[in-house]
Order: structure tokens, then sequence, then C-alpha cells
């Protein structure tokens, strides 16, 4: 089966890393492209073709002002990844808490005698 392109959907476009840092970095406002590639040190031309991508697939959004082009994430685009990833959250909280117990435990059991021998006397507890 062909692999599907990165302009056909959300999830094929941020499957690229530095689009993901792309998306990252638009969430705190909105941006020329200018900033976005002294910001995250990458050349002009791959910063707009990313851009070009996340555009074309509504991730980002574009407004004029003047000669300038701003860019912004589009967060209700993102909702189906968020919503998609979130299925898979409950795996992870899960695998946390079992790490989380495993440590408390680890803990516990070094904090403190693992025997209740007696020393002059008195009980340990």
């Amino acid at each position: 089966m062909a692999r599907a392109s990165t302009t056909s959907d959300a999830f094929n476009a941020v499957a690229e890393p530095r689009r993901r840092e792309i998306l990252v970095y638009l969430a705190g406002g909105e941006q020329p492209v200018g900033a976005i590639v002294a910001a995250l040190a990458m050349e002009q031309p791959s910063v707009s073709k990313h851009l070009r991508v996340l555009h074309k697939v509504g991730l980002v959004g574009v407004r004029r002002c003047g000669r300038q082009k701003l860019y912004q994430t589009n967060a209700a685009a993102l909702r189906p990844l968020h919503e998609w990833t979130g299925f898979f959250e409950r795996y992870w909280q899960h695998q946390l808490l079992r790490v989380k117990e495993r440590a408390e435990a680890k803990v516990a059991g070094s904090a403190f005698p693992k025997s209740n021998k007696t020393h002059g006397g008195e009980r340990n507890v």
C-alpha cells in the first residue's frame, strides 16, 4: 500500500519533527516566517515549505499584515490529533501509576528494616 502524501491529512503532516517544532512555536502566538527561521535555526526555504504543508492540511492559518504573512496554529484542526492520542492516555497513565507504585514500594522497602527483630528489649516497628 502506498504511503499517503504529507499534505493529505494532519497526521501525515505532523509526522515530520520539524513541522511539530513549528506548531509548538506557533502555539505561543502568531509569527512571521523570519521569526520562525530565527527561533528554530532553520533555513527560510525549509520553513516556508513546512508552513505550506501545515497550511494545506489546515493546521496553521495565515493572515497578511502589509507585506508580511503572519502564521498561527489552528487549534480546531489539531482536535482530531488530540482526540486520537487521548485514546492512549489511559494506557500511559496506567503505566505511570505502575512505575510510581514500584518506586514507592522500593523506597518503603529500603527505608524500614525488613525484620522485626528486637534490639535491647525493644521491638522495631
